[in-house]
């Protein structure tokens, strides 16, 4: 995990305006340390690899240092089952939730949720992040290809752009999150 979040890390550092989308669960570079470990735990099982988690931990918490540095800007949509995908337990999930609610002021951040009933203009897909507009990656089950070609990026463009339209900003969204951490508060 260190090595792989490494690199990542230094693909952000590289990068300028980045686009995410995740469906399922919370966008990395929003992640608190407890739900990383829990994240990155269950792909060490899953793929049966090294269990150096914690250098992984720290490579990628550490992309919330570049939040508003340099002129950087972060597009991101979550899916609303991201806020209830239950990584690392109750616990866990109501500290990420709140981490959620905070980003919503962090400088260069635009983030989106896209209610779990609201009308699509494109099927949901996987995960993937565009960066500089001249990238794709797309997360799989221990695989992220990358993408270069300029056709699939101009998809990929389009399908976040269609995304987009289904998503709910600020007061909406953050009563979607705010929602979900009542949920938890009934839950444990």
């Amino acid at each position: 995990m260190g090595p792989t979040q490494e690199a990542f890390l230094n693909l952000v550092r590289q990068t300028k305006e980045t686009k995410h989308y995740c469906p399922d669960v919370i966008w990395g570079s929003l992640q608190t340390p407890e739900y990383v470990r829990a994240m990155l735990t269950l792909v060490v099982d899953f793929l049966e690899s090294p269990r150096d988690i914690e250098a992984g931990v720290r490579a990628r918490t550490a992309r919330a240092e570049l939040f508003g540095k340099d002129g950087r800007t972060y597009r991101t949509l979550l899916g609303e089952q991201s806020l209830r995908s239950n990584i690392g337990g109750f616990d866990v999930m109501r500290g990420q939730l709140e981490r959620v609610l905070a980003s919503f002021a962090l400088p260069g951040v635009t983030l989106g949720i896209i209610p779990g009933r609201a009308p699509l203009h494109v099927f949901p897909g996987n995960s993937f992040g565009i960066f500089d507009g001249a990238r794709v990656e797309v997360e799989l089950f221990g695989d992220a290809p990358v993408c270069t070609d300029v056709v699939q990026i101009q998809r990929y463009e389009k399908a976040f752009s269609l995304l987009e339209r289904s998503a709910v900003y600020g007061e909406d969204a953050k009563a979607l999150v705010r929602a979900e951490l009542a949920a938890l508060g009934a839950s444990s």
